[in-house]
C-alpha cells in the first residue's frame, strides 16, 4: 500500500510540475491581441492602406489565452515569415475574447472561427474573400512550427 501511495504521489507531483511550467511558459509569451481595440476601425484602416498599396488584407482572429494564436503571432514576427508577411499583406489581428467579442466580423465572412482559432481570412483591397480558414487550418499552429506556417502563408501570398 505504501508503494502505491508513493507512486500516486510521484505522478501527482510530476503533473503539478508540468502544469506549473507550462502555465509559466504561456504567461511569458507576449499578448498579441489588443483586447480594447476597435476591430471595425482597424479593418477600415487596413482597407484604406490596402487600396493604396494594392496588398491584400490578412485578418487573423484569435485570443491571448490561446497557445496556438500566440504561436502563430510569434512565428509571424520572426524571419523569414516576418519578411514574407510585411511584403505581402496588410495584417489585422482581431481579438475574439472567449468567443464573445467581434463575432459579428467572423460571421460576416462565413463564421471562420467555428473550427477553432487562430482563424484567418485573406481579403482583396476591395473586401472580396480570397481565402478563409473554414476547416481550422491554423488551429494547430503551435504544432505546425515555423516551416509549416511559412508554407501556409507562402501559398496565400500566391493568391
Amino acid at each position: 500500500m505504501k508503494k502505491l501511495s508513493t507512486i500516486v504521489f510521484l505522478i501527482a507531483l510530476a503533473a503539478g510540475t508540468w502544469l506549473f511550467f507550462s502555465q509559466r511558459e504561456q504567461t511569458n509569451l507576449p499578448k498579441p491581441y489588443d483586447e480594447s481595440a476597435d476591430a471595425k476601425l482597424a479593418l477600415e484602416s487596413a482597407f484604406a492602406t490596402a487600396k493604396t498599396t494594392l496588398k491584400p488584407v490578412f485578418v487573423v482572429f484569435g485570443a491571448n489565452w490561446c497557445p496556438d494564436c500566440r504561436a502563430l503571432d510569434q512565428a509571424m514576427k520572426e524571419e523569414p515569415i516576418a519578411g514574407l508577411v510585411s511584403n505581402t499583406f496588410i495584417v489585422v489581428k482581431i481579438d475574439i475574447g472567449n468567443f464573445n467579442k467581434n463575432m459579428d466580423i467572423s460571421t460576416r465572412y462565413g463564421n471562420i472561427t467555428k473550427k477553432g482559432i487562430p482563424a484567418a481570412i485573406l481579403l482583396s483591397p476591395d473586401g472580396e474573400i480570397l481565402f478563409a480558414t473554414r476547416a481550422g487550418e491554423l488551429a494547430n499552429a503551435k504544432h505546425m512550427g515555423p516551416s509549416g506556417i511559412y508554407d501556409f502563408l507562402s501559398k496565400l501570398a500566391k493568391l
